[in-house]
């Protein structure tokens, strides 16, 4: 799978060789050229597991500013080329300056906020479409409702955070309506450890959705502890976590709520640990890591492009998008708002 997007290209397709063709970038897959695509559209190349590049190929990008970077094929971030006097020194100062201006920092969290908030509402208001209103439902989508009109006068971070908060509690609350399956049930978000079979679902694929979102923001030379919506702390990676928000419900729960509400996940998948702890087994962390790379290959509509992208690309994008924000390229950023 081959995408081009924001002047980058993205390529997934296993066992292609990109070689230098004139000024054109040629894609080959066993002699069989799959397609041409001028340097001079480029700005970016990245590549995902078994692709190989030859080196004049590699030269011609570090001379002509075109940044590469490589992904392992389930998206795990290995490294970067970056031409000489590269911009991700500055890309990284601008982000920093960011931090330290407040208005900044507010507008960006507010953002990352309003992506998590409308998407979240939209699988609540799907699964009041398919299985009917409950009462805490209904509360839920009032919430967010209420949440996104007070979002737009939050004054503060704080303001934002408790926003986000009180959404977030509501949302969870609502929860346990949407699971169909009769072997599990949700009383509430808990983790560190989890102590039932849903929350530790939910937090196994938030952990793999971090670290998509993590390596994205490395892939386009963003420093992905420093957040804007996140609290700073050593350590921990704020800004893939605020980035994380916008995919929460629509990807990461969404896919919990699949594998449970279609018995993919059944009890024999889980294992209970002194203390009270409950976690995916091994068999159990197979099936979830399976759904979630197939997930990624799956195809969406993006708000900004008018053909499909694949799923796994979607953080890159944003991460893309967050970049060219922060330099001054773009005079707002736009979250991930699925349909």
């Amino acid at each position: 799978m081959v995408s081009e997007l924001l002047n980058t290209l993205y390529v997934q397709t296993q066992g292609v060789y990109l070689r230098l063709e004139g000024d054109t970038l040629r894609i080959q897959h066993e002699e069989v050229t799959l397609r041409n695509v001028p340097l001079h559209h480029l700005g970016g190349l990245v590549v995902f597991g078994n692709v190989l590049i030859s080196p004049f190929l590699l030269q011609r990008c570090a001379q002509d500013g075109i940044e590469v970077a490589w992904f392992t094929e389930s998206g795990r971030f290995f490294g970067r080329l970056a031409p000489p006097v590269s911009g991700n020194v500055l890309l990284r100062q601008a982000q920093y300056r960011a931090l330290d201006r407040p208005s900044t920092s507010l507008y960006l969290a507010s953002r990352f906020v309003e992506g998590k908030l409308k998407n979240s509402r939209l699988v609540l208001q799907r699964a009041v479409r398919e299985r009917g209103e409950t009462e805490a439902l209904v509360r839920a989508l009032a919430e967010h409702e209420a949440a996104l009109r007070a979002l737009s006068q939050a004054r503060s971070l704080d303001e934002v955070r408790g926003i986000e908060g009180n959404a977030a509690s509501a949302y969870f609350a609502a929860f346990g309506d949407l699971l169909l399956s009769e072997d599990f049930s949700f009383d509430g978000r808990n983790k560190r450890p989890p102590r039932d079979p849903v929350n530790a679902v939910l937090g196994f694929i938030y952990a793999l959705l971090l670290t998509q979102c993590t390596a994205a923001l490395e892939g386009v030379g963003l420093d992905p502890q420093g957040g804007f919506l996140h609290a700073l702390r050593p350590g921990r990676n704020a800004l893939a976590l605020d980035l994380m928000e916008e995919f929460r419900a629509w990807w990461a729960d969404r896919l919990a709520l699949t594998l449970l509400n279609r018995k993919q996940l059944t009890r024999k998948h889980f294992a209970e640990r002194p203390g009270g702890a409950v976690l995916l087994n091994e068999e159990g962390r197979k099936v979830v890591i399976t759904a979630f790379q197939n997930r990624r290959q799956e195809t969406v509509q993006h708000p900004l492009f008018k053909e499909p992208v694949p799923v796994g690309l979607l953080p890159h994008i944003q991460a893309r998008l967050l970049a060219r924000y922060l330099r001054g390229d773009l005079p707002q950023y736009l979250p991930f708002l699925a349909r």
